[in-house]
């Protein structure tokens, strides 16, 4: 089992920048290829970017392609998603997610893919 807590969302004028992170406790010696997805008022979650467990490759969703980057500190098995350029459009509760990986090279896109699970983080862009 691994626990996920994610941390560093609040309240943003557009334009401005965020930094989130998510940090695993538990079983963490295992290998886990991370992701963030977000959910919108009255949308469903969606997919922001991807990491694989030896930080090699990444994919981003291309709503944000440009502005956010993810990345991981293994030694403090924390994931990190920068925003910057921060869009009233990103406004969302902002989550993390983990799945054991046995290649250090697969990263997954879909929610579905995913074993473990943060609570949450909000983020509130405002125009």
């Amino acid at each position: 089992q691994v626990q996920l807590v994610e941390s560093g969302g609040g309240l943003v004028q557009a334009g401005g920048s965020l930094r989130l992170s998510c940090a695993a406790s538990g079983r963490t010696s295992s290998a886990y290829a991370m992701g963030w997805f977000r959910q919108g008022p009255g949308t469903e979650r969606e997919f922001v970017a991807a990491l694989s467990w030896s930080g090699g490759r990444r994919y981003y969703a291309e709503s944000v392609k440009g502005r956010f980057t993810i990345s991981r500190d293994n030694a403090k098995n924390t994931v990190y998603l920068q925003m910057n350029s921060l869009k009233p459009e990103d406004t969302a509760v902002y989550y993390c997610a983990a799945k054991p990986s046995m290649y250090g090279t697969s990263i997954y896109l879909s929610d579905y893919e995913y074993d473990y699970w943060g609570q949450g983080t909000q983020v509130t862009v405002s125009s």
